[in-house]
């Protein structure tokens, strides 16, 4: 049985769809305390598990600049408990990570070994959740870096995209900020792999290929009109960061190199971002 933290996001969605309800168990907020090292204890003693997925996070990214306390609290500490768990009860641990571990200003792909330079609280306790794992448990756990996460569940930029296109007479998305889609799908399928074959290190999965918000944005009405999601489409303008100021610094430039995924994540099933979004948009079409 493979345990996952964080039932109410869109990855954890995607694990339930993809498996056998006795081959998984989605835990969440009520059913779990991942800050205390007794709650864990409790809690996954009663099952008889041979890997955890964590796919819970602190994801509010602004909001994290003023609330560094929990993010720090949610993205290492906790982390923190539960590779101590894993590594003593001989559990395989994945761990969900982000691009915003590094900077974004290098400009090509980043591996998985260049240096970490978040920017800021959210990538910062992000990093330092990874650097727990690979100091208790590196010999049975697997870090997955991903980014620009969506699904047909939950809040995410399609869905936010789709509910404006359909709202607003134009719409402006930022234009230089250069990184990868990535569908929960895909994901899932790739965190699975790794909890069952007890894959270990340091891993990117995203979908292929690269775009900006806006083409990103602008593929997603393209589709949705196919598909009769959308009735109509909108002017969607490209816009620049400094003209939609956020608390938090965002990634220029966050492309992950996925090199590694040719060896032990080969027999993953691998699609470009708009492969993805097409097949995640079919899911939301109406019956």
């Amino acid at each position: 049985m493979i345990i996952v933290i964080g039932k109410q996001g869109q990855l954890a969605w995607e694990l339930a769809q993809l498996t056998d309800a006795s081959e998984l168990v989605c835990l969440g907020r009520d059913d779990i305390d991942i800050t205390s090292p007794t709650s864990i204890e409790d809690t996954l003693g009663a099952y008889s598990a041979t890997a955890i997925i964590n796919a819970s996070a602190y994801t509010a990214v602004d909001k994290a600049e003023t609330d560094s306390d929990n993010a720090f609290f949610i993205n290492a500490t906790a982390v923190t408990n539960l590779a101590y768990y894993a590594k003593q009860h001989d559990l395989h641990f994945v761990h969900v990570s982000t691009d915003y571990v590094f900077a974004g200003d290098k400009g090509s792909p980043y591996l998985v070994d260049d240096a970490k330079a978040p920017t800021g609280v959210y990538g910062a306790s992000k990093s330092q959740g990874e650097d727990e794992i690979m100091a208790i448990c590196p010999e049975q756990a697997a870090i997955i870096r991903t980014s620009w996460v969506y699904s047909s569940h939950g809040n995410n930029f399609v869905k936010t995209m789709l509910r404006l296109m359909a709202e607003k007479p134009q719409l402006g998305v930022i234009d230089d900020q250069i990184g990868s889609p990535t569908w929960a799908r895909g994901l899932a399928e790739a965190c699975l792999y790794a909890a069952t074959n007890r894959v270990c290190g340091i891993h990117h999965w995203t979908d292929s290929g690269v775009a900006s918000w806006y083409d990103f944005a602008v593929m997603i009405q393209r589709l949705a009109i196919e598909k009769g999601l959308l009735k109509v489409a909108v002017p969607v303008l490209p816009i620049g960061t400094k003209d939609y100021p956020t608390p938090a610094k965002r990634p220029h430039y966050s492309v992950l190199d996925k090199a590694s995924l040719a060896g032990q994540f080969r027999d993953v099933k691998r699609r470009h971002w708009v492969d993805a979004l097409n097949c995640m948009l079919d899911q939301l079409k109406p019956d």
